[in-house]
């Protein structure tokens, strides 16, 4: 488990990234909160830069979009999908479980 936040820190409409290895980027999607891998399957760059509306983050980059409850692609450029993360409240503290590598042991 890793701490993110404090919740009241991540207002609705906000995210946060992680600099963790992958970074993993953490939104408030409508009182949702949704972890997925910080950097867009397209090209590198940042989603937690990107602009959210409802379960959708669209890439900052090239408009590449990824909805946050599966990680799926919603449109071209990209055609991967992101990694999701289970994420808990605790005593008000926000975290993330990592998920393991495809293909490794959890």
């Amino acid at each position: 488990m890793i701490p993110v936040c404090q919740l009241a820190d991540l207002p609705a409409g906000e995210s946060v990234r992680l600099d963790t290895t992958p970074p993993i980027a953490v939104f408030n999607a409508d009182g949702e909160l949704y972890a997925i891998d910080d950097t867009c399957t397209h090209q590198d760059a940042s989603l937690s830069d990107g602009w959210l509306e409802g379960c959708l983050v669209e890439c900052p980059l090239h408009a590449a979009s990824f909805d946050l409850r599966t990680g799926a692609p919603t449109c071209l450029p990209a055609r991967r999908p992101v990694r999701t993360h289970p994420v808990t409240v605790e005593d008000g503290t926000v975290y993330v479980h990592l998920t393991a590598e495809e293909g490794t042991a959890a």
